[in-house]
């Protein structure tokens, strides 16, 4: 909780990410505000923000008097999400910069394949 964004944010994505990989299935119960500010030593306030933030995109969604559930489609939702993002943030960079340098659209594809296997 540390990387200069705002906390709620992170506990927003922490959220998500056990999502994302299964930790924390469609229709199951999230930890507690006062759960996650215990764990993360945050204010319960900061911790509901982040929470209020997932409800508002439709990603978990309130029982009266039992907590926050994850939605169904919320796993669908957020990898959508996440793909438009990577793209934007990584893949359309990517390829600005492949064309100023004059790297043609097979020879990415190359460097990709040849990166991914040197893994």
């Amino acid at each position: 909780m540390d990387d200069g964004r705002p906390i709620f944010v992170q506990i927003a994505e922490l959220i998500e990410n056990s999502i994302i990989d299964g930790t924390l299935a469609e229709e199951t119960q999230v930890p507690s505000t006062n759960e996650l500010a215990a764990f993360h030593r945050i204010n319960a306030a900061t911790a509901a923000k982040g929470i209020n933030r997932l409800v508002d995109d439709g990603i978990l969604y309130k029982r009266r008097g039992i907590g926050m559930f994850v939605a169904t489609g919320a796993v669908k939702t957020l990898r959508e999400r996440r793909r438009r993002e990577f793209s934007d943030q990584y893949v359309r960079p990517l390829i600005e910069e492949a064309r100023k340098l004059g790297i043609g659209t097979e020879e990415l594809k190359k460097l990709i394949e040849t990166g991914e296997e040197q893994r």
